[in-house]
């Protein structure tokens, strides 16, 4: 049985005070709940290393927002594969949309991440997904499976099957609009055919694929009934615990 996910993004909010508030309180709200999906929260960097020991012991795993493409050196500003596991994290969001549309992230450059990642016991949350243009001419199912062949066909099954998937639509982001769940459900069915074809039915059935696009705790369940939807990848939903943690529970 492939894994249920609930994966959080922060993005660029809180603080690093914030951050461990944050932490704290979902840990205390999941402590004797019983949960039927494992819980990820994707923190900016400089928390890292403190929320990975408030979580320490709990269900909630570390995921950094995004790694460099470099394994080290003279590449200032920049975070490594190797420095994000070294904090106690153990998942890192690569490919956001957010990181292709802003800082020009290209399929080469992610399949260099996603390498690194893999070689440093990461579990890469990689991201693919269409804007409204691509959408409205039809071409989204092309371009998901471009992202999908550019940066990760090369890799060997062993270390594909050790990858989550997550897809946004990426004019439902922030927007407010979301895809409905048969859209939804029709774009990740896509994707785990697309998976099949080139890694084999075995693998593509134990894929983890996420929804990334504005679910929140009133769409959540609807969502995540869909035999292809394996849970989500939350942005806003998740900078407060009672709002990340209905969708959570969506899976009870």
């Amino acid at each position: 049985m492939r894994k249920k996910i609930v994966a959080g993004n922060w993005k660029m909010n809180k603080t690093l005070q914030e951050g461990l508030a944050l932490s704290k309180e979902l840990k205390e709200l999941l402590e004797n709940k019983t949960i039927n999906c494992e819980v990820v929260v994707g923190t900016p960097y400089i928390h890292l290393s403190e929320v990975a020991k408030v979580v320490e012991g709990s269900k909630i795993h570390v995921a950094a927002q995004n790694c460099a493409n470099k394994e080290s050196g003279a590449y200032t500003g920049e975070i490594s594969a190797s420095m994000v596991a070294s904090t106690g994290a153990d998942h890192v969001i690569l490919g956001h949309s957010e990181r292709r549309a802003y800082y020009n992230e290209t399929a080469e450059l992610l399949k260099e991440k996603v390498e690194l990642a893999l070689s440093n016991k990461l579990i890469p949350i990689f991201c693919v997904g269409e804007v409204l243009e691509e959408r409205e001419s039809e071409k989204h199912f092309d371009v998901v499976a471009k992202q999908l062949k550019d940066s990760l066909f090369e890799l060997s099954k062993e270390d594909f099957a050790k990858i989550v998937v997550a897809y946004e639509p990426v004019w439902a982001i922030g927007t407010g609009k979301t895809a409905s769940a048969d859209q939804a459900q029709e774009m990740h069915a896509f994707i785990r055919k697309t998976l099949a074809d080139k890694f084999g039915e075995e693998i593509a059935d134990n894929t983890s694929i996420l929804y990334g696009g504005s679910c929140n705790a009133g769409n959540a369940k609807e969502l995540f009934s869909n035999p292809d939807v394996d849970g989500g990848l939350i942005g806003g939903a998740s900078l407060e615990a009672d709002k990340f943690l209905p969708i959570i529970e969506a899976f009870n």
